[in-house]
């Protein structure tokens, strides 16, 4: 690698969730929604697509925009948002699957590249015409996940399938945007499509249950929300989704890609829950997939920033297959696809954090959280990098005009880093801002193994200060804990070391 890779694995200025992973020539491309930074709702950006050549993961490359939607004939106005979409090639062409917001239909939009740009190409439809999810009896279509088998059958998958309690939130909050939203609790739907890749082949049927018909299932607890994405790997077929649980990305399994799926397991948490017993960061929906790259697995998802689920960005975690081809839940880190521990010297950034939390812990990402009482990722963006003309995203721009650090550390939040390859440590210093005087403890474990104490003055520009530090040689995580009054910001910390 030209670099190390870091968690989250885009700039720090950008936010691309409901990451869908492929290799196309070479080529790791990453296929998401597009949040905004300050943004009061999902998606509100246009799709762009970024990618890295497989052999450096660190080295990611923006492509732009590349679509608007705004030629879509369901698109009435030209303004309407894009939820969650997925990318196919079939016969040398790049076919993206998306669904407007509040539409209860897929749309569909080409290319001749899988970096676009994409044009409108139509919406899927029944044999007789009518769009699918528009007819009379048609469940609501959502996050459609596309999947070429290797005989070339291509299979569709989508749905939407909150609990009642989630459905009537839904409702309140959309109001009388939710007429004509059909929300069901029945699960996950797939179909065939005939060669035009728009035209239903078969009838829809169910895959995966929602809460109304998982009884005896085995998908109990960890029902189909949303978020529909297919894999296969050594013959075996993978269903990944988000659950009800809403943090979760979870997984089901099967010899077939439309039928006969038992539920596996969690494969993902954005709050690390399954690997901890308490959330470790804020957590909130999830969205992504599996993906294969030389022989290694990762799985890619997002987390929640600044205080909201509408700051959304994109992580991924390498994750080890069983022999039996099951997976075992991945653990949030800072080093993600690095597909090792970091470098025990150098300078970090603190947004890096997979750990984050409040003395009391952390919570769902939420318009209710406190904020003045927890910590959070955030950023300061100069007018007009990202907020002024939503077709325009200009990489150097953003990254010389923003600034991304954690905001409102106080007495007792625990900012924490996984993992680093420690050797001959000898001092860790910070750069941050306080509104008083305090102190940074540095620790390998959050009760304990303290290896530093920083002494901060109060001061309200970056400034750096620094302690002599000692601990073991080897793979560590790095906790850094607030001790004292005030409300400290953390942009950034080196580690002083011996370079292995």
């Amino acid at each position: 690698m030209k670099k190390q890779a870091l968690n989250p694995y885009l700039p720090a200025w950008e936010y691309v969730p409901d990451g869908e992973p492929y290799v196309f020539g070479g080529r790791l491309y990453v296929f998401g929604s597009h949040d905004r930074f300050g943004g009061d709702c999902y998606c509100m950006e246009p799709y762009v697509c970024w990618s890295a050549p497989v052999d450096d993961l660190s080295d990611w490359t923006c492509h732009g925009v590349i679509y608007t939607g705004k030629d879509d004939t369901l698109n009435e106005t030209g303004k309407r948002r894009m939820f969650a979409p997925d990318v196919m090639e079939h016969n040398g062409r790049y076919y993206l699957y998306y669904g407007l917001d509040n539409s209860t239909a897929v749309s569909v939009a080409v290319s001749e590249k899988p970096q676009g740009p994409y044009q409108f190409y139509g919406n899927v439809h029944h044999k007789d015409g009518q769009v699918w999810g528009l007819k009379q009896g048609d469940s609501q279509q959502f996050d459609p996940g596309v999947f070429k088998d290797d005989d070339g059958t291509v299979y569709l998958y989508s749905g939407f399938s909150p609990t009642p309690e989630m459905a009537e939130k839904i409702r309140k909050k959309l109001g009388k945007e939710a007429d004509g939203i059909r929300v069901s609790a029945q699960g996950n739907w797939v179909v065939q499509l005939e060669e035009d890749m728009l035209t239903l082949k078969t009838e829809p049927k169910m895959l995966l249950p929602g809460v109304s018909n998982s009884k005896g299932s085995g998908f109990e607890g960890h029902e189909f929300f949303e978020a529909s994405s297919m894999r296969k790997f050594n013959g075996k077929y993978y269903a990944v989704y988000s659950s009800v649980q809403g943090h979760e990305l979870c997984y089901a399994m099967s010899d077939y890609p439309d039928r006969r799926f038992v539920y596996k397991g969690v494969l993902h948490s954005n709050g690390n829950l399954g690997v901890s017993e308490k959330p470790q960061y804020y957590y909130a929906n999830n969205h992504g997939s599996l993906v294969e790259i030389k022989g290694a697995y990762y799985i890619f998802g997002h987390r929640h920033t600044n205080y909201t689920q509408y700051q959304r960005q994109g992580v991924a975690e390498r994750i080890f297959m069983n022999p039996d081809g099951t997976f075992d839940q991945a653990e949030m880190t800072s080093q993600g696809l690095n597909g090792k521990p970091l470098l025990g010297t150098g300078e970090y950034p603190a947004y890096i954090a997979c750990v984050l939390q409040a003395k009391d812990g952390a919570c769902q990402a939420d318009v209710s959280i406190d904020k003045k009482k927890h910590p959070a990722v955030t950023q300061i963006s100069m007018p007009g990098t990202q907020t002024d003309n939503p077709a325009v995203q200009n990489p150097d721009i953003l990254k010389e005009q923003t600034e991304s650090f954690i905001t409102n550390m106080q007495d007792g939040s625990i900012a924490g880093f996984k993992y680093f390859e420690l050797h001959g440590l000898k001092a860790v210093s910070v750069k941050v801002k306080s509104t008083d005087a305090c102190t940074l403890a540095v620790r390998t474990h959050t009760d304990g193994g303290e290896i530093a104490e920083i002494s901060v003055d109060a001061c309200d520009t970056w400034k750096e200060f620094r302690a002599p530090a000692d601990a073991a040689d080897g793979r560590a995580a790095l906790y850094f804990i607030h001790h004292g009054k005030g409300s400290l910001s953390f942009k950034s910390f080196t580690l002083t070391g011996t370079f292995v």
